[in-house]
């Protein structure tokens, strides 16, 4: 049917690093299925398949780090019914010219990820016989020949009138388990296969499952007060990645300052009547459902975004391309330093509910490294919010291709006159960022106004 390429998962997006393959040749794929995890420079992301069909062959080993729009693997367009060749290929661009590959000499029913963990676990992996589908060689199988190989050798058993019948220890569950994931836990002492994934059994093993998982056995361990391993030399490795986040985000800010002409508004707005509504809604809500301001500012975001289409969407090419719906890019700081903002889509169908649930699952799937290339590929409109931080107003610079970003501070009691009368009421502070290119101060003030109306009127949120 055709290639899977290394997808652009935002407009600073110029490479990635595939980190771990999540399917084998021969397996059926659909629209929306989970293939690969891809390294940004920002975040581990998992990557949707947008073909239908089978898998022919895999075209890049993990580790590989390759341009955008690279082909990562084949995609046929029917069952399998013969041999297919697994062969990956290794892949390296070279000054920027196209990717050359070439098959690496191993038998076909070995995946780039099993051969990886046979060369980490010593075993051989041409010896081995393959108990998965069609003769395949699985981790299983590796894990099976490391421990046997592991075992020290038996003593001979006394002789008695009938021989000793010992059972086969159960095989342990299969995880999928990321080369980031393998690797830390190689620095921290974990054992990779005793790791159960958070998020469940079927999710693959990340990083954070790992630092758990030690912290865990150090708490187990306290009373013998073991000695403490000592740090590595050099910069550790989080230091790096974050360093790597910094210089994306610099490349990304610079390019947008250079090349926006922005504008900004700010309007401040009373939020008396929403808090108070929000108030008695979360009256009867259990407590890991109740609402918090920032759901109530994101819906009528996304309601007057609805209502002011020129601020929605993309600058390509010297004009202005609509979204295709209203998906709001949100604002997540990552722990260890970096920002990512992935979309909730279609935020405008979305009740202040749903929308409180979606927030703090991208907040937590974005920290533990879970997110959807969908979900930063194509948010129409940013939104940020530093209101927890203090900050009474945000003047927000517009990430590229988009053309105008949403900004709120801090809900802080004010003086407020209403009705001629002046009284305190809780206020924040609006701004909006807007590329001069596509809209002007008049639209930018509507969609300001709108927000305000709406908030004032929560009942219709």
């Amino acid at each position: 049917m055709g290639d899977f390429t290394m997808p652009s998962l935002g407009a600073d997006m110029d490479e990635g690093t595939l980190l771990e393959w999540l399917v084998q040749p021969g397996d059926p794929v659909h629209k929306g299925d989970v293939v690969a995890v891809v390294d940004t420079s920002k975040a581990a992301i998992e990557v949707e398949c947008f073909e239908e069909g089978v898998v022919d062959a895999l075209l890049v080993e993990p580790g590989t780090r390759v341009p955008v729009g690279t082909p990562l693997a084949r995609i046929g367009g029917g069952a399998v019914s013969g041999p297919v060749d697994s062969r990956p290929v290794a892949a390296r661009p070279v000054d920027g010219r196209p990717v050359e590959s070439r098959p690496v000499e191993s038998r076909p029913d070995v995946s780039p990820l099993v051969r990886r963990l046979a060369a980490e676990s010593g075993v051989d992996v041409e010896s081995l016989h393959g108990t998965g589908r069609g003769g395949r060689v699985t981790r299983a199988d590796v894990r099976a020949a490391a421990a046997a190989t592991a075992q020290p050798p038996a003593a001979e058993p006394a002789v008695t009138a009938e021989p000793a019948v010992t059972a086969e220890p159960a095989p342990r569950p299969r995880s999928r388990l990321s080369p980031d994931a393998r690797r830390l836990a190689a620095e921290l002492g974990v054992d990779p296969a005793a790791v159960r994934p958070a998020a469940g059994a079927d999710s693959p093993v990340r990083a954070a499952d790992v630092r758990a998982a030690a912290a865990h056995a150090t708490a187990a361990a306290r009373p013998s007060r073991p000695s403490r391993p000592s740090r590595p030399a050099g910069r550790p490795r989080r230091a790096v990645a974050a360093a790597g986040d910094r210089q994306t985000i610099a490349r990304l800010m610079s390019r947008s300052k250079r090349e926006i002409p922005h504008y900004y508004l700010t309007q401040s707005v009373d939020l008396d009547a929403a808090l108070t509504w929000m108030a008695e809604r979360n009256r009867s809500l259990p407590v890991t459902r109740r609402l918090l301001p920032a759901a109530l500012l994101l819906r009528a975001t996304a309601l007057a975004v609805a209502e002011a289409p020129a601020l929605n969407g993309f600058w390509v090419d010297d004009d202005f391309v609509p979204g295709s719906g209203v998906h709001l890019g949100v604002a997540v700081s990552l722990r260890g330093g970096g920002l990512v903002a992935p979309a909730i889509h279609d935020a405008d169908a979305l009740g202040v509910e749903d929308l409180m649930a979606a927030l703090k699952d991208l907040a937590v799937r974005a920290r533990a490294g879970s997110l959807r290339g969908s979900e930063l590929a194509d948010p129409t409109i940013t939104v940020t919010n530093l209101g927890e931080q203090g900050v009474e107003s945000v003047h927000g610079v517009i990430h590229p291709p988009q053309v105008a970003l949403v900004g709120f501070g801090a809900v802080r009691p004010r003086p407020w006159a209403v009705d001629g009368m002046l009284g305190v009421r809780p206020v924040v502070v609006a701004t909006l960022a807007a590329d001069h290119r596509a809209t002007d101060g008049f639209t930018g003030a509507r969609l300001l106004a709108r927000i305000d109306r709406l908030l004032q009127t929560p009942e219709a949120l």
